[in-house]
């Protein structure tokens, strides 16, 4: 009896540690709850990040997670929420596809009772929205446009040189941010000849790349070179995202860019992933902007945690993001503008990237 008698304490307390260690060791923060996140694509080595490190962090605190890749297919990303909702997840944790298509699956977590952080992508046209976290996005195109304005020397008077602009999706909210806050360094200059767009494509429409896609903006920069260049060169690419500069370089190089002959333009860019940022060492593309996932993630987690709790999360914006319905209460985290210059102290200097990351294979 004495020895049955111990071997069911020790049973008990095996129970007892292994219950306490559910849920990747997090503690009883998340108390065993369940989360969705639904991200657009793994295409994008960003949003593998930010699905790894939102799921680390989550872990972390006790949750159980659900995360899901749409590969940019839309009615895939509503599929996946609503399975997330038929599964029972407590929170959702959303970057949309397309910002405006989302209305109804949001209606049906509602009715379920589960809340929603926007993640980096503003969902729109929806009062079931709870929190916004992204990154400052007007500034975003500043520092891009700004880096133009000083690599070209707009401000001393230099010019005028010859520059075309690329946007992003216009199913993205961000995207429009971006392209604004661009235009608000870009469009003075644009105005007094010092910066000359010879295609005339001046509005976002006619500068918007659907998905991101960078082969779509190869075909339009082959077309705008093809066009507008053959006897001109141009001397600076206004880009959104580092997929979209990838495509806009593979075209110029094309026609022959890339040489002390006739060198490369200023091409921005956004997201410092992995092969802009080896482009950017090897003098090819200029710049991007560096939006650090793993803050965008560990705050998303506080919302979400903050949620659950019945608590307010902490927002440093209610006034910018108007989905449509309401102003989405959001926390802007800092964009950082990278190039040759710099890129080892806030890349490196950061752990983002290793040295072994960034050497050319």
């Amino acid at each position: 009896m004495k020895k049955l008698g111990f071997a069911l304490l020790m049973s008990i307390m095996v129970l007892a540690l292994a219950a306490c260690s559910a849920g990747g060791g997090g503690g009883a923060a998340g108390e065993g709850k369940f989360v969705g996140i639904a991200m657009p694509t793994k295409s994008s080595e960003r949003w593998v990040a930010d699905g790894n490190n939102m799921v680390q962090e989550f872990k972390a605190l006790g949750y159980r997670t659900d995360l899901q890749y749409a590969e940019d297919v839309v009615e895939t990303q509503v599929s996946q929420i609503e399975n997330m909702i038929t599964k029972g997840v407590d929170v959702l944790v959303i970057a949309s596809i397309d910002g405006e298509s989302l209305t109804n699956v949001l209606k049906k977590a509602a009715s379920a009772g589960i809340p929603v952080i926007s993640y980096d992508r503003l969902i729109r046209n929806s009062e079931h929205v709870s929190y916004y976290a992204t990154f400052d996005n007007f500034k975003v195109g500043v520092l891009q446009a700004s880096y133009i304005e000083d690599k070209l020397g707009l401000k001393d008077g230099a010019g005028p040189f010859h520059i075309e602009l690329f946007a992003g999706s216009p199913d993205d909210n961000n995207a429009y941010f971006f392209f604004n806050g661009a235009m608000s360094v870009l469009q003075p200059y644009i105005d007094s000849g010092k910066l000359v767009v010879k295609s005339g494509q001046t509005a976002f429409d006619q500068a918007a790349t659907l998905r991101w896609d960078g082969a779509e903006a190869q075909k339009r920069m082959d077309n705008l070179l093809s066009a507008h260049y053959t006897t001109e060169r141009v001397d600076a690419v206004l880009s959104p995202y580092d997929g979209i500069s990838i495509g806009i370089l593979a075209s110029l190089k094309g026609v022959g860019y890339g040489s002390d002959s006739k060198p490369l333009p200023i091409i921005t860019g956004q997201d410092a992933e992995l092969a802009s940022v080896k482009s950017i060492i090897a003098g090819e593309q200029t710049q991007t902007v560096f939006k650090d996932t793993r803050e965008l993630a560990k705050k998303a987690v506080e919302m979400a945690d903050a949620v659950l709790k019945g608590e307010e999360a902490e927002v440093n914006d209610t006034k910018t993001y108007d989905n449509g319905v309401k102003v989405v209460p959001s926390y802007l985290l800092e964009p950082v503008s990278v190039d040759i210059s710099n890129y080892k102290s806030v890349l490196i200097g950061s752990g983002y990237y290793s040295e072994k990351d960034l050497a050319s294979q």
